[in-house]
């Protein structure tokens, strides 16, 4: 397989797109040899000098995120960049499964040649990321992408998750008033990097213009974060049917990026980041190595069982489950 691996990290360091949906799904497996050709791929992609714009994108469901994703994606692919999009489908959980319909809601997208959309179901992550979005991210940005958009799942306070591997996050909303505004939780408010009021159109463009400015209001209040430029974060009006605002949003978006490399602030929040998503694996390395050793899982279960009764306390229980791992590795 190791040749196979050879095979198809050269080819997705092409750019080519087939090759990239198997890396993407090679990785996504959690077949145990899958597993280990899966972090081969990626140890040979590794390549600090191709970086891609990560932008996170999140809203409340029905303000238009792929209407958005599609204008702005075609806007991008039209001005000569590649643009991903990663976009995270709910899963059910009942039964796990997911309708991955992204291509069909972004139809012209998905046919421009400079594009690359990979819906992918949200399982049990927190902040409506897959649980390898993060991989996915690091083969479309070997494969030569400039942006990644990550569209997220929903909106609520895990969605720091997201803004956590994204270098921008972008909160799309709908004109509201004032009640919807108090719904919007603070935590999305304090991650955002940029607010975007969409469907600023017809009838609607004053309500837009009206919540944008009750919107910068708020972000006016909020506490100074490090790596933000001067006048950021902000709210802006757009209209992914229009394509009105959409020039704005993306010189805002360079603006910011822009500072952020020379400021440094990308450079440490990427290292950041990288040390997270190791310390990730790590933690996610461990469970499993807990669940696949009989005795421990045996443990675990049983006192599952007294944690569940109130026996005991889950902090002393789960010490317990530990160090019968560990006692094993010092036999």
């Amino acid at each position: 397989m190791v040749q196979d691996v050879d095979i198809l990290a050269a080819r997705v360091r092409d750019g080519d797109r087939r090759a990239l949906a198997r890396a993407i799904t090679l990785v996504e497996s959690g077949r145990a040899d899958h597993r280990a050709d899966a972090n081969a791929l990626l140890e040979k992609l590794a390549d600090p000098s191709r970086q891609a714009l990560r932008i996170g994108l999140s809203g409340t469901p029905g303000v238009g995120k792929s209407t958005f994703i599609e204008a702005f994606g075609l806007k991008l692919t039209d001005a000569g960049k590649r643009v991903a999009v990663l976009a995270v489908d709910p899963s059910s959980a009942r039964t796990g499964g997911s309708i991955l319909g992204d291509k069909t809601r972004m139809e012209q997208l998905s046919r421009a040649p400079g594009a690359f959309i990979r819906p992918s179901p949200s399982q049990s992550e927190l902040g409506g990321v897959a649980r390898r979005t993060r991989d996915a991210i690091a083969l479309c940005e070997a494969a030569g992408f400039d942006i990644v958009l990550i569209e997220t799942v929903g909106v609520g306070q895990s969605e720091t998750i997201v803004a956590d591997m994204s270098d921008l996050f972008v909160l799309l909303l709908a004109p509201a008033g004032g009640d919807e505004l108090q719904g919007v939780k603070r935590g999305i408010m304090e991650i955002a990097d940029l607010i975007l009021i969409n469907k600023a159109d017809g009838a609607l463009r004053e309500t837009a213009i009206r919540t944008a400015a009750d919107y910068a209001g708020a972000l006016r209040l909020m506490r100074a974060r490090e790596g933000d430029a001067p006048g950021f974060p902000k709210a802006m009006i757009v209209s992914a049917v229009e394509g009105s605002g959409l020039d704005e949003a993306w010189d805002a978006m360079t603006e910011l990026a822009e500072y952020r490399r020379a400021s440094g602030f990308w450079d440490a929040r990427r290292a950041r980041q990288a040390r997270g998503w190791f310390a990730d694996e790590v933690r996610k390395g461990l469970l499993r190595r807990l669940q696949a050793d009989p005795e421990a899982e045996a443990a675990m279960e049983a006192l599952a069982e007294e944690v569940a009764v109130g026996k005991r306390a889950p902090g002393a229980a789960a010490v317990e489950v530990l160090d019968v791992l560990t006692r094993d590795e010092r036999a």
